[in-house]
C-alpha cells in the first residue's frame, strides 16, 4: 500500500536557502553577520538549563514587551515562529481553495509556496521597471475571490521601500474585506524619512476604522537571531485572534523568547550595529555603480542586482572566488552587507566579472 497524499503537491517547489560552503563568504542569506550580542548569548545560556519546561505558548512576556515598546494593546501582538510562519498563519486565517493571495514577483519567494500550502490560489503582479511593488497593478489584481495582499517594504530581493503616500492610496483601494499583510522584515535597516513605520501607519488605518491592516516583523535580521526562529504580528483584535486560532502549540521555543527579550533590552546597542550596515550598503553601492552595474536603492541590509541572464554566470564567478551570494537566475543576485571586509571581498570578486 503507498500512502496517498495530495496530487498538487508534485507541482509544489521547495524553498530554497541560501547556501553555506566551509570556507566561503556567506552573503546568501540576509543575515546580520556580526551575530547576537554577548549579553543575549548569556541569556540563552542561562534559559537553557529549564529546557525541560515547556515554552509559555502565548509567549505572554515577550508579548507584553513588544506590547509596551510598539504602543498598542497586547491583544494585538501575536508572536510566531519566525514572520514566515505568521505569513502561513495568516493565508490558513483568511483562504480556503476556492480563495486568492496576490503579491508583487519578484518578491519574497516564501509567498508562493505558503499560498500552495494551504491550497489556496496566487495572483503575482509584476514589478515596474525599477525594481519596485506595482501598487495601481496589485490593486488591480484583486478580485471578489481575493482574500489577503502581501505588501514587502523594503521588498525581497530587490530592497526596494515603498513611500508613506504611495501605501495610504493603496489601503484606500483595496476592499475592507481584504487582509493587507505589511511585511517589514527589514525595517530596521530604512534610513528614508519618507517610507513609513508600517505600525503607525496600520494605527491610524485602525483609528479610521479600516481593520484589514496587519504587520509583520522579525527578530531574525536587524535582531541577529535567524537561527531560533521569533518574528511577530501587529493585527487588529479580530485578525490577532483568527492567527491565534491557527497557531501551532508552542511554536516559539524557551530560548527565543529570551533570547528576543534581551535583544529589547540591548536595542540601542542593536541599532548602532543597524547604522553601520546602512552606511556599508552605501558604500557597496556606490562602488557597485561606479563598476558598471546597475543597482536600486536599496532600505534593507542588502543589495539587488538585476542581471537577467547573466545571474548564473555571476554567482559562478562570485563561487570561484568564494563568496556566496542568493542567485535568483534569469532575474539577478542578492547580496547581504556583511562585515567591511566580507564586502569588500564582494566587490573585489563583481569588478573581476565586470572587467
Amino acid at each position: 500500500m503507498t500512502v496517498r497524499t495530495r496530487a498538487d503537491l508534485v507541482a509544489l517547489p521547495a524553498y530554497v536557502p541560501g547556501k553555506t560552503i566551509p570556507g566561503a563568504i556567506k552573503l546568501a542569506s540576509n543575515e546580520v553577520s556580526a551575530g547576537p550580542l554577548p549579553s543575549v548569548v548569556r541569556a540563552i545560556a542561562d534559559a537553557a538549563t529549564a529546557v525541560n519546561r515547556y515554552p509559555d505558548t502565548a509567549a505572554t512576556e515577550l508579548v507584553a514587551r513588544l506590547s509596551d515598546k510598539l504602543g498598542v494593546p497586547t491583544e494585538q501582538v501575536v508572536v510566531g515562529c519566525g514572520s514566515v510562519t505568521l505569513c502561513q498563519q495568516l493565508v490558513q486565517a483568511t483562504c480556503t481553495e476556492a480563495d486568492e493571495v496576490v503579491f508583487a514577483w519578484r518578491s519574497f519567494e516564501a509567498y508562493p509556496i505558503i499560498t500552495a500550502v494551504v491550497g489556496a490560489q496566487q495572483t503575482r503582479v509584476p514589478l515596474t521597471s525599477g525594481h519596485e511593488l506595482d501598487l495601481d497593478a496589485m490593486a488591480d489584481a484583486i478580485t471578489p475571490r481575493t482574500r489577503l495582499v502581501f505588501v514587502c517594504t523594503p521588498n525581497n530581493p530587490t530592497g526596494t521601500a515603498l513611500r508613506r503616500a504611495d501605501i495610504e492610496r493603496f489601503i484606500e483601494r483595496v476592499p475592507s474585506d481584504v487582509l493587507v499583510v505589511i511585511d517589514e522584515a527589514y525595517r530596521e535597516f530604512v534610513d528614508d524619512p519618507d517610507v513609513p513605520d508600517g505600525v503607525e501607519s496600520a494605527k491610524e488605518q485602525w483609528a479610521a476604522g479600516r481593520d484589514n491592516v496587519a504587520v509583520l516583523r522579525t527578530f531574525s535580521k536587524a535582531y541577529g537571531l535567524a537561527g531560533l526562529r521569533v518574528g511577530y504580528a501587529v493585527a487588529s483584535p479580530a485578525v490577532a485572534e483568527a492567527l491565534r486560532k491557527v497557531y501551532v502549540p508552542f511554536g516559539v521555543n524557551a530560548l527565543a523568547q529570551v533570547a528576543a527579550m534581551a535583544s529589547l533590552d540591548a536595542e540601542a546597542e542593536l541599532m548602532a550595529r543597524c547604522r553601520a550596515i546602512v552606511a556599508e550598503r552605501a558604500r557597496v553601492r556606490g562602488e557597485l555603480l561606479e563598476a558598471g552595474f546597475e543597482v536600486p536603492e536599496s532600505q534593507a541590509n542588502f543589495v539587488w542586482l538585476p542581471l537577467g541572464e547573466r545571474t548564473a554566470a555571476f554567482n559562478e564567478h562570485c563561487l570561484a572566488q568564494k563568496v556566496i551570494v542568493r542567485a535568483f537566475v534569469g532575474d539577478g543576485a542578492r547580496v547581504t552587507i556583511g562585515e567591511p571586509e566580507e564586502n569588500n571581498a564582494f566587490l573585489a570578486a563583481a569588478k573581476s566579472f565586470a572587467g
